[in-house]
């Protein structure tokens, strides 16, 4: 992409034109309705196991959208930890501001972003917490500095200083031996997005992107094609 003069946003542009000689490369087939007949899993983990194939960085992590007590809406970037029939799944602090989002309207939206591959997948729906031994399995495969992490931060809460942060984590370490089983702290868990909507877009010239969008109706996944 040419690089504009200044901040001239209005040039900034990719015009994803085929660049690659690969059926796994941004010069792929055109994406159809046909491609998610089965379902929408089977083709996010294609397309998910193509981003890592392709180093694109941290390609788990999805925009998370929530919406607030006076229906204001809040996106961030969060890390999915699972991907599977029954939807998406990631781990926070239920009393940071998503969690209590969630909380109160229990729906999101997350979004996939895999530039380098001319991809993204959107994944909308309810959300609901997952068990608490699915937690602690996930709890059990961070890292010590991780779960010394969640039980240290009070999170979207404000605080004065990074010093203030550093040193609850050193508190935090204190109360744990090195070789203790650090438990899960109570107000952390995970929450699953159960989709309802599933798209899928592709980058393609002239702004005339290919969208599939599948919709669970009465029971059954329906696809369709979406006008960029």
């Amino acid at each position: 992409m040419p690089r504009p003069e200044g901040d001239d946003l209005a040039r900034m542009r990719v015009d994803y034109s085929p660049a690659g000689p690969t059926d796994e490369s941004p010069a792929d087939r055109d994406l159809t309705p046909g491609d998610v007949a089965e379902g929408w899993l089977p083709l996010v983990r294609t397309w998910f196991a193509n981003a890592v194939a392709t180093a694109v960085p941290e390609p788990n992590a999805m925009v998370l959208a929530t919406v607030d007590e006076r229906g204001h809406p809040a996106t961030r970037t969060v890390l999915c930890k699972k991907i599977d029939a029954d939807g998406l799944t990631f781990f926070t602090n239920f009393e940071s501001d998503k969690g209590r989002h969630l909380a109160g309207h229990p729906y999101a939206s997350a979004t996939f972003l895999w530039l380098p591959v001319y991809r993204q997948v959107t994944v909308r729906g309810p959300v609901v917490r997952v068990p608490d031994e699915e937690t602690l399995a996930y709890w059990q495969t961070r890292p010590r500095g991780s779960r010394l992490g969640a039980w240290a931060s009070q999170q979207s809460r404000p605080v004065a200083e990074r010093a203030d942060l550093e040193h609850a984590l050193v508190e935090a370490a204190e109360r744990y031996e090195v070789d203790d089983d650090i438990p899960v702290p109570p107000f952390w868990g995970g929450f699953r997005i159960v989709p309802e909507s599933v798209e899928f877009w592709q980058g393609r010239p002239n702004r005339l992107h290919n969208r599939i969008r599948t919709r669970l109706v009465d029971g059954r996944w329906i696809a369709e094609r979406l006008q960029p």
